[in-house]
Parts: structure tokens; C-alpha cells; sequence
């Protein structure tokens, strides 16, 4: 985009005191045009806050996109989380508005090898359908308002030897059914580091989209169940390419992650559940 836009020059007219206190610069806002990171997307990302040194065999939460995609562009809706013992590693599991499959719905659960290995993390075959034949990527229906969970946990079947399976499945909660996306094998015993994202490959001006996560849970190697009810945000900064609006909200006992509306919540916010008295 360029810094001199006529939609630039009436936002920076614009500024106010709350754009100073959130760290707007008046420059250059990338509010409309392509994102301008390496990849061609903008992503902003919901850190969890978890209790310190505990090892979880278990990371699930609750997906529903709210306002789904109008445009032909991918957006992809995301749990992330790292492997660890020994450390390295990661992998994620989502939804994403894809309009290589059917209906432009798909799920993914794919990951990523320690630096030192490289490459993409080995997995079981998938029992979804894949229509261009991408073996992270499956045929997925999703419809939007609707709760989905995304559970990533350990594998009841057997990985390779020096392996640990760790199984991706989305469960519908308007009617109960489980979808297994497949197993993916790391190296790592125990789950770390849980985040949710939103990565748009839309344009900065495009309608908005929005996705709520919400029941957020960590799961500990005894069974222990660690309900989360605080988050840290952040947005990828517009000098990595990021849209300035973009934003995250609570809503009632969630999280809403929002595209191409103004900024309320700054980057590096705490953002906690309202406590149920």
C-alpha cells in the first residue's frame, strides 16, 4: 500500500488521543491494500496464559467463526501448540475458508520438525478426503455460527519408534460429531506454548471477518485440568507486513478476533473472562 493513500491521509487527519495511547504511529497505517509480510498474510494471536512449568498431555478450545469470509481469499483459524521433551517442534489444527476444496471449507492439522531436523512433522493417512490431495489439508464442511472444538491430544494408536502420536480432531457441537483430521508424530512426550490465531490472506480493507474462541483448556500428564481465562494479544506488527485493523474483544465468556475494524485493544493487553460470581 502506499504510505501517501488517500485513505491514509484521512485516518492520520483522524488520530485521537486513544490511537496515541495504543501506539499508532501516524505514518504509513496499513489499513487497506495487501498485507506486506513474507507470506502475503496478516496474523494475530491469542497467547494463553497457563501455570509455569507444567508438562500437558491435552490442548483443546472452542471455535466458531462468527462472520465468515465474503471474498475469495484464504483465512485460516487456528490452535497452535509446541512440542516439548525433548523441546522443538509444533504443529496446528483449524478451519480454514480455502477455495481449494469443496464449498471453500477445510481443516487442517499439520506441523512443523525442530530447526535442526527441518521439514514438515510425518503423519498417519487421513480418513478425510483431500480434494487437491493435500495430506494436511482435508475436505472439512464448516458452517459459520456454529461452535466447533479442536482438541489436540494423544494418540491411542501407535507411533513409529522414537515417535509420539498426537491426534487432531474436531468435534461439531451442534451435533456431536467427531471428525479425526489424522496423527501427527513428534518427537516431543508433552504438549507447551498453546495459542489460537487468525491468519488472513485478505486484503486489509476487505469486509471483516470474525472467529470466537472460547472454553479454552490445557490438560496436564495426571489428568488435571487447567480451565484458562486469560490471554495475551498480539498483532503481527505492520513493519512484518500486518494490518493496523485488525483487533481482539472479550465477548461474554470469550474471545472474538476480528479483521478490517478499528483497533481497541493494544498489542501485548491481557485480556481476562469476566468472573462468574
Amino acid at each position: 500500500m502506499c504510505a501517501d493513500s488517500s485513505s491514509d491521509r484521512r485516518y492520520i487527519r483522524s488520530m485521537t488521543w486513544l490511537d496515541r495511547l495504543l501506539g499508532r504511529s501516524t505514518e504509513a497505517l496499513r489499513t487497506s491494500g495487501e498485507p506486506r509480510s513474507g507470506n502475503g498474510a496478516s496474523s494475530f494471536h491469542l497467547w494463553w496464559e497457563v501455570p509455569s512449568g507444567r508438562r500437558f498431555a491435552e490442548i483443546a478450545a472452542t471455535l466458531e467463526v462468527v462472520d465468515e469470509p465474503t471474498v475469495d481469499r484464504l483465512v485460516f483459524w487456528a490452535l497452535q501448540v509446541s512440542f516439548v521433551n525433548p523441546g522443538g517442534g509444533g504443529a496446528h489444527l483449524g478451519l480454514q475458508h480455502n477455495r481449494r476444496y469443496p464449498a471453500a471449507s477445510a481443516a487442517n492439522w499439520g506441523g512443523y520438525a525442530p530447526p535442526d531436523e527441518g521439514g514438515l512433522l510425518d503423519g498417519s493417512a487421513s480418513p478425510l478426503a483431500s480434494t487437491p490431495n493435500d495430506l494436511n489439508t482435508r475436505d472439512f464442511l464448516w458452517l459459520p455460527q456454529r461452535p466447533y472444538r479442536l482438541v489436540i491430544g494423544r494418540s491411542p494408536d501407535a507411533a513409529p519408534v522414537g515417535f509420539f502420536a498426537w491426534r487432531g480432531t474436531i468435534e461439531d457441537l451442534h451435533t456431536g460429531e467427531i471428525a479425526v483430521v489424522r496423527d501427527l508424530y513428534s518427537r516431543g512426550e508433552y504438549l507447551r506454548s498453546p495459542v489460537v490465531w487468525t491468519e488472513s490472506f485478505a486484503r486489509c480493507d476487505h469486509p471483516p471477518v470474525a472467529a470466537r474462541w472460547s472454553n479454552l483448556t490445557a490438560t496436564g500428564e495426571e489428568a488435571q485440568t487447567f480451565p484458562v481465562t486469560t490471554v495475551s494479544v498480539n498483532y503481527q506488527d505492520r513493519s512484518a507486513g500486518g494490518c493496523d485493523n485488525t483487533n481482539v474483544e472479550v465477548d461474554g465468556t470469550g474471545w472474538t478476533q476480528r479483521t478490517n475494524t478499528p483497533r481497541s485493544t493494544r498489542s501485548g493487553s491481557r485480556l481476562s473472562l469476566p468472573r462468574v460470581v
